[in-house]
């Protein structure tokens, strides 16, 4: 053969454009509409031409204060990283692609993003950025800024950030103000919608800094407000943004009026609650139900200048919890930790301290179609049966503990027969182990001291069982510090659910991220079962399908008896100064303060009643 012609194999590879598939040929984008919003299962419920979200105002005016308590302290204006403690509300100060229109279960609707292409089998997307998007600093906002900042956070950010994106391959700039992500073959249903929540990063601003490491540089945002000034642990300020590139956007309008946004810091909340009733603070978030009953009495509020009331939350209640820490011996076995939970007598707590106020969670999609019930269904079944030999028999025969006795004695004699079978016996008052003669002994890790008077009976009720528990109050940053290395042996935590869970239940619930600081497995579950139930939910592809995959991994968690579920309110307690305006009705699923305005005389009536106080 010569070398100057081609051989027959070479010929192989010659392109014949007419006989390859037209989809290969042509930019499969051009094929895909372009939309304005992005809905979960349906449409979005806002035609292309809505003028601003429905329960808002767009003529509310702009101006005023808010003043709000902070917990702890804060050394690091940077919310997006594990080193430092980051200050409450800097995420106010960055975009995103998209936002939620919070009267809607779980649609979205372009802020950066002006056009969305979504690929019919869910392989990849792209967005159109508005070419008049910039930061604070005038530089333009870009598709290479989207793509940075999706590389830098799950490469640099917390690790709720890789669990997040995980099923996103690949990010590209295809020019200034276009950027397509590839996805994984099988990907959540949410992924389109949770990158949209993605905070845009500024590349040219972090392009000489470390990003990983806590800083009190005031960093640079293209959002609605800026920060102002900073008192480094103490307060920070933030202003409203008056040329803000994206005040007259849809998604914005009637949002974001006050002027200044204060967050003063203080140590415990009893402080914070004297600062509010002194004028201090305009607002405050009441999580005390015997505070919310008693303390709001003073003068100020008798003459007609508190206003208090509950907001409801249109969400699933989520889990709180007295948190179990499987990286302790003790807790390993689950006898043990079904003894802890009988030991917890919610219903003397809610007549003796919480004056009524609360209902006991059970379930970690409390208050959704999403909990589990009673035995299990033939759609679970599908779902467990694979798991038969290595899950509790209980997960398939019985049905869920919710049906333990309520009667004190009742509880506490069935904990301390499975406090036996787990090998454990009573020797001068002390529970021990048989083997070794190791006394059972645990710590509760709080910070705020509200909680003492709330977990001293569950100690009590320990110690009838000859468990040695106590009670550790440390400060915020020390607790935070502990936090992050799981170093505790049980806290008061808690696994917040929207209504369209998706990928952070892998943070929450799955061995990866066991032993990565500061994430959000804190029980450190590391369970083949549990990881697989979680990525059939995030995978789930109808509505159907994704509440019996969260009613399944309920069920097990549920008698895995990680946590001693607490309580919950289908609401929020709000108590202010009688200085602020909201639209009504409160819109179904989020609690929009956006949207709240200052009423500027009543304001100045408040200053005139608060300096003759």
């Amino acid at each position: 053969m010569s070398v100057n012609s081609p051989s027959r194999y070479a010929l192989l590879f010659i392109v014949i454009p007419w006989l390859l598939p037209a989809s290969l040929l042509a930019d499969p984008a051009e094929d895909v509409e372009t939309v304005h919003g992005l809905s979960l299962y349906d449409e979005p419920a806002l035609s292309e031409d809505f003028d601003h979200f429905p329960h808002v105002n767009p003529d509310a005016p702009k101006g005023g204060t808010l003043r709000r308590a902070a917990t702890g302290s804060f050394d690091s204006t940077n919310p997006f990283i594990t080193s430092g403690t980051s200050a409450s509300g800097l995420t106010q100060t960055y975009d995103t692609l998209l936002v939620a229109n919070p009267d809607e279960p779980f649609s979205m609707y372009g802020l950066v993003a002006e056009g969305i292409r979504l690929d019919p089998d869910r392989r990849w997307m792209e967005f159109d950025l508005r070419s008049e998007a910039h930061f604070h600093d005038g530089e333009p906002l870009t598709a290479d800024d989207v793509v940075f900042s999706l590389e830098t956070l799950v490469e640099k950010g917390q690790p709720f950030y890789a669990s997040y994106y995980a099923d996103v391959t690949d990010a590209k700039a295809m020019d200034d103000h276009t950027v397509r992500f590839e996805f994984a073959e099988e990907n959540s249903r949410e992924l389109p919608l949770i990158l949209g929540q993605m905070p845009i990063l500024p590349e040219h601003f972090w392009k000489d800094r470390e990003f990983n490491r806590s800083t009190l540089d005031p960093l640079l945002g293209s959002g609605p407000y800026r920060i102002d000034e900073i008192d480094p642990g103490r307060r920070i300020t933030y202003r409203r943004v008056e040329d803000y590139w994206g005040r007259d956007l849809a998604v914005n309008q009637g949002r974001y009026n006050i002027d200044r946004l204060i967050y003063d810091y203080y140590r415990d909340q009893t402080v914070a609650l004297e600062a509010f009733k002194a004028g201090n603070l305009d607002m405050r978030q009441e999580t005390s139900a015997r505070l919310w009953a008693t303390a709001y009495d003073f003068p100020a509020a008798e003459d007609g200048y508190i206003e208090r009331l509950i907001i409801p939350d249109g969400q699933p209640a989520g889990m709180q919890a007295y948190v179990m820490n499987l990286r302790r011996e003790t807790f390993q076995d689950r006898r043990v930790r079904e003894a802890l939970n009988l030991a917890f007598n919610f219903p003397w707590l809610n007549d003796n301290l919480f004056y009524g106020a609360y209902e006991q969670t059970h379930s970690f999609f409390e208050n959704s179609e999403m909990a589990a019930e009673g035995m299990p269904s033939e759609e679970e079944l599908a779902l467990l049966e694979p798991h038969r030999d290595e899950l509790p028999d209980e997960v398939f025969d019985e049905p869920l503990p919710i049906d333990h006795p309520e009667d004190r004695r009742e509880r506490l004699k069935k904990a301390y027969e499975l406090l036996l079978d787990a090998g454990y016996e009573v020797r001068d008052g002390v529970l021990v182990d048989t083997e070794n003669g190791r006394p059972l002994r645990l710590e509760v890790l709080l910070y705020d001291s509200q909680f003492e008077r709330v977990t001293q009976p569950l100690l009590h009720n320990l110690e009838r069982l000859g468990i040695q528990g106590n009670i550790r109050l440390v400060d915020v940053n020390q607790y935070l510090n502990r936090l992050s290395n799981f170093d505790f042996d049980m806290i008061v935590g808690s696994f917040p659910q929207s209504a369209n869970p998706g990928n952070e239940q892998r943070e929450f619930w799955t061995t990866p991220y066991a032993d990565r600081p500061r994430s959000r497995n804190l029980i450190g579950l590391r369970d083949p079962v549990i990881d697989t139930l979680v990525e059939q939910l995030i995978r789930a592809d109808s509505r159907e399908a994704l509440d019996t995959a969260a009613r399944a991994l309920d069920r097990v968690l549920r008698w895995g008896f990680y946590v001693i579920p607490q309580w919950h309110m289908s609401g929020t307690r709000i108590a202010m100064w009688d200085k602020f305006e909201w639209p009504e009705p409160f819109p179904e699923y989020q609690r929009d303060m956006d949207a709240w305005w200052i009423d500027p005389e009543r304001e100045r009536a408040v200053r005139e009643r608060q300096r003759n106080e």
